[in-house]
């Protein structure tokens, strides 16, 4: 299969705001059940090993108005929650059986409370991930949160999900995690073959489809991308934070790229990257990947770090061993946990003498040439000055 195959099918699948692809395999089965899950993380074993199909909703993009949406929420606060209660009250999303509000932030929090309000039809939880990373205290929190989200599937889809199926859906995302991981780091090795803007539509529709498709798609996509002849560019290598929940306009990450620089390093989409190791199949699966979210697990703005200093160093070392050149900090809007950890990741990367930029976005940006002239500018002066 092409790159080009790829890429395109990838990316009628992030733009199809009517879930086709979700609503086609709930059909195709009787009793099959889908759960929708919002950004930044959520255990996607424990929804598959339900035999559901877990569906990542994140918001409506730049291609659709928001107009009920505003109704329910204030307008000093990010675009996601009003462009998902958009979704969900235009009917878009009347398919979906279910629902996980993963901890970001207040206002996803609130969200939760929300939909339930709305939608008293469809099971909707609020996943609590733990902030607390001792594993007796937050692995066995979690444990527990897992377990409740456990018996809440289970009676969703009146079967029982066994330690066994979990321990299936473990194996098949071990897989699909270690299939990102490769493609992360072909595309810091050979940027130019990989581009972000490609990358990136990858890894979203990854977040919508089965896995044994999207870990397949993986493969094609690598193999695919290896043996294409593209020209290498004299562009600065960037690594992007700050993008961890509401997602960027697809034309925002072609923009950065047009302006000169090759992304080699992202916080997009974190689901299927979130946990960094394998989790192991052997033992108590529940605590399993407890434990490897209390171990294993990436340092974003949702995360709470408790040692005073050290927010930032992780972005640091990755910025280090992907070969970065300069840091883009791209925070949405209002988005309170990326806006408080901006001066702090910002001055570990000036004592680190790592240049940086930031900017802030909304989900439905439509004028990119400032920003395109920005990361422009700044890939010039890493020309010039670094």
């Amino acid at each position: 299969m092409a790159v080009a195959d790829i890429v395109k099918r990838c990316q009628d699948m992030y733009e199809d705001l009517n879930f086709t692809y979700a609503r086609e395999w709930k059909a195709a089965k009787a009793g099959r059940k889908v759960v929708g899950f919002l950004p930044v993380y959520a255990p996607m074993e424990m929804i598959h090993a339900a035999g559901c199909l877990p569906l990542g909703i994140f918001g409506g993009g730049d291609q659709m108005e928001v107009i009920h949406g505003d109704a329910y929420y204030q307008s000093y606060i990010c675009r996601i929650p009003r462009s998902t209660i958009e979704l969900g009250v235009t009917g878009r999303v009347d398919f979906v059986d279910g629902m996980i509000f993963p901890f970001v932030c207040d206002v996803i929090r609130n969200l939760s409370g929300i939909w339930k309000m709305m939608f008293p039809n469809v099971w909707s939880k609020f996943f609590d991930t733990p902030q607390n990373f001792d594993p007796s205290i937050g692995g066995d929190y979690y444990a527990v949160e897992l377990q409740e989200l456990r018996e809440g599937l289970e009676q969703l889809t009146g079967r029982k999900i066994t330690d066994d199926d979990i321990r299936r859906s473990i194996s098949l995302y071990n897989e699909n995690r270690r299939l990102v991981r490769e493609v992360y780091a072909f595309r810091a090795k050979e940027p130019w073959k990989a581009p972000t803007s490609e990358v990136y539509v990858l890894m979203r529709a990854g977040l919508m489809m089965d896995v044994e498709e999207h870990n397949q798609l993986l493969k094609d996509y690598m193999a695919a991308a290896a043996a294409e002849d593209r020209p290498k560019r004299d562009n600065v290598r960037i690594a992007i934070y700050g993008s961890f929940c509401e997602q960027p306009p697809l034309n925002l990450i072609k923009s950065i790229e047009m302006a000169g620089c090759y992304v080699v390093e992202d916080d997009y989409s974190l689901v299927n990257r979130f946990i960094t190791e394998d989790v192991p199949v052997d033992g108590d699966p529940v605590r399993n990947l407890a434990m490897s979210f209390i171990t294993h697990s990436v340092e974003t703005s949702c995360k709470y770090v408790p040692k005073l200093g050290e927010k930032g160093k992780y972005h640091v070392a990755q910025v280090k061993q992907c070969g970065a050149e300069g840091v883009i900090y791209a925070t949405p809007s209002f988005c309170d946990p990326a806006l408080l950890d901006r001066p702090m990741i910002c001055s570990a990367l000036t004592e680190a003498k790592i240049p940086y930029i930031s900017f802030k976005y909304a989900e439905n940006s439509g004028q990119m040439q400032p920003i395109r002239e920005q990361a422009g500018t700044f890939a010039d002066s890493i020309k010039l000055w670094s």
